[in-house]
């Protein structure tokens, strides 16, 4: 693993399989913690390319997000 300004890595390469798979290289699976079975989200930027994200990670993010939306700032219930 080379380590990159701003805290960005790069982990080496991998082969797409014939069937669309590819296989996340061990340095990077284990600094963030991706387990066999495990979601991953898959964003794209036309310019910038694709992005990978444990599903997750984004599940206290989007309770934050909708309970902005609640009246007051609060997710009970009446």
């Amino acid at each position: 693993m080379k380590k990159h300004k701003k805290n960005r890595m790069f982990f080496g390469s991998s082969t797409v399989g014939e069937r669309g798979q590819i296989t996340i290289p061990k340095e990077a699976r284990e600094l963030f913690n991706i387990n066999e079975g495990d979601k991953i989200l898959v964003f794209g930027d036309i310019n910038k390319g694709l992005g990978l994200i444990k599903a997750s990670e984004l599940n206290g993010f989007a309770a934050k997000l909708f309970q902005a939306f609640e009246p007051n700032g609060s997710d009970k219930k009446k």
